[in-house]
């Protein structure tokens, strides 16, 4: 059996995932709270191997975030608690990224069958895209085009 080291024990997380920086760094403090150097001296090794990378981290994070219909907001403050705010910025600038369809995808998926025009329906999808990160006006626009997608069905 290998020996736990904060080398090892880094060496297996990122075997399973992709970790930020300041994730490992938690992660090990945690695990080896009297080794901070033995940590920190990990941590340097896996970045110069390029076993940890913060930018692979944050893109795979951001796609991670897309596919689950998460809005950004949300994305913003998850990557602020992963400690990789820096990375993931740029990229939303950077990528083409719809967020009023992403809002809208997400509520039709939530909605059903359920009637948009109804205020509780409504206040349910304004909520649970407020949760998922979505701005005020990605949720306006998401409301206001399923109730215009709602009255269409209706008079067809």
């Amino acid at each position: 059996m290998t020996e736990k080291t904060p080398w090892n024990t880094a060496l297996n997380m990122l075997a399973r995932r992709e970790y930020s920086q300041a994730e490992l760094r938690t992660r090990l403090r945690e695990r080896f709270p009297e080794q901070a150097e033995a940590v920190e001296s990990a941590l340097l090794r896996l970045i110069d191997t390029g076993l940890q990378n913060d930018e692979r981290f944050a893109e795979a994070f951001l796609r991670s975030q897309i596919n689950r219909s998460r809005g950004p907001v949300r994305v913003m403050h998850e990557a602020r608690q992963k400690g990789v705010a820096d990375q993931v910025g740029p990229l939303l600038d950077d990528w083409d990224i719809d967020w009023f369809q992403l809002a809208l995808e997400a509520a039709r998926r939530k909605l059903g069958s359920s009637d948009p025009s109804d205020l509780k329906i409504k206040a349910r999808i304004a909520r649970f895209l407020a949760y998922r990160g979505f701005t005020g006006d990605q949720v306006r626009y998401t409301l206001d085009t399923l109730q215009h997608e709602h009255r269409d069905d209706r008079l067809s």
